[in-house]
């Protein structure tokens, strides 16, 4: 905090009003099924965006990123998407939502810093849109909840900055309990908590250093398969989501839905399935069990989603070859990013020993991160 409160004073001649913190997040198990309402089993990582904001007597908005040392300026009654403004489009949208809904907003600097990987697959993009989303619901003084905050935060990623992510990111990032995962269920938003009782056991992610951005990328392509398959199969069955229906269902269809869509739709499928299985495993302290299904699903989504890539399939198959690991595979969207592992404390310098090949291999250098499960966002200061 120390960092992004200096900084907002060097930048802005006046200590900030709020400071409030988002934390990224790593998902266990569930890939690509929560935007077709399905199960997924994030939890939130000790790693987090700060954001500094002070209220302004005019319109203007100032942005200053401490990690990228960029200003970027808009003004409340002209908010738009520009493609330049990068990093600045995400607080931006945040702001215009409010102000969509109705909300009385003024002029404000904002200082942005923190320790998320960018563009690894751990919700840098959710832990801003969610802290910056805090951060003006306190300094304006507005009533909103949590859940309703972090739709909020996921309809600005949806509508104003492109990218049609589902709910758990921003979910996660506001929600999160310390020591636990959440089960959520994508389509009602129920959601419970899973104490991770770990023992020995760590949960490591591995950064790929492959970048992959979700607006550029098969993302957007992925879900719009996923709702002409729903629209297929609902013609022989009821159903409006990929969670209506079975592996029974979709092999059936053969003929009658492109065999790549299909394929893709048969991962979401029995993704679900092994979200259910993952929690009834941790429930019962089974590591192995939670493990083979992580094997799984990285199997899954490399052969039949296929958002894997090289660089990702070699850390997973090294993770395997480990002895002490439970279980891995890819997180996030894909095509790049990193991996999680789950696997014994004692057995972690033999996995970092077994992926030093892979600068050489890549021509990248894997960061490894230790992470435990923190809590979900929250005001860090407030002077209002």
């Amino acid at each position: 905090m120390d960092v992004v409160k200096q900084s907002h004073a060097e930048e802005y001649g006046r200590q900030p009003e709020v400071i409030a913190s988002a934390p990224g997040r790593v998902n266990l198990i569930g890939e690509h099924t929560d935007y077709n309402e399905g199960y997924v089993f994030p939890m939130a990582i000790d790693f987090s965006i700060r954001v500094a904001l002070s209220r302004r007597s005019d319109t203007q908005l100032h942005f200053y990123s401490v990690d990228y040392k960029d200003r970027k300026r808009a003004s409340l009654p002209v908010l738009k998407y520009r493609k330049e403004d990068r990093w600045a489009n995400y607080p931006k949208g945040i702001i215009n939502e409010f102000a969509e809904r109705g909300h009385e907003l003024g002029g404000m600097d904002v200082t942005i810093h923190g320790d998320v990987p960018q563009g690894a697959g751990l919700s840098s993009s959710a832990a801003l849109e969610v802290a910056t989303a805090l951060a003006v619901q306190t300094a304006f003084g507005i009533e909103m909840g949590r859940e309703e905050l972090a739709r909020l935060a996921q309809h600005a990623e949806n509508e104003f900055v492109g990218v049609k992510c589902g709910i758990m990111d921003q979910f996660i990032s506001r929600m999160a309990k310390e020591g636990h995962a959440m089960f959520l269920d994508a389509r009602w938003l129920t959601y419970h908590f899973v104490p991770l009782s770990l023992k020995t056991a760590r949960i490591c992610i591995t950064n790929s250093r492959v970048p992959h951005g979700l607006v550029d990328s098969e993302y957007n392509r992925r879900r719009e398969e996923c709702r002409r398959c729903v629209d297929l199969l609902s013609l022989r069955k009821p159903g409006t989501a990929l969670r209506d229906f079975t592996p029974d269902d979709l092999r059936d269809s053969m003929g009658e839905i492109p065999e790549t869509t299909r394929k893709r739709c048969l991962h979401v499928v029995e993704e679900n399935q092994r979200v259910l299985e993952a929690e009834e495993a941790l429930r019962h302290h089974d590591l192995v069990a939670f493990g083979k299904l992580m094997n799984r699903s990285h199997e899954s989504l490399r052969d039949l989603y296929e958002v894997s890539c090289p660089e990702l399939d070699w850390l997973v198959k090294r993770a395997q070859e480990t002895e002490g690991v439970y279980g891995s595979r890819l997180t996030g969207a894909g095509f790049g990013g990193c991996t999680v592992t789950l696997v014994e404390e004692e057995a972690i310098p033999r996995y970092r020993e077994h992926i030093t090949a892979y600068e050489r291999i890549f021509g990248f250098r894997p960061e490894i991160y230790l992470c435990r499960p923190c809590g979900g966002a929250r005001v860090l200061e407030s002077r209002i």
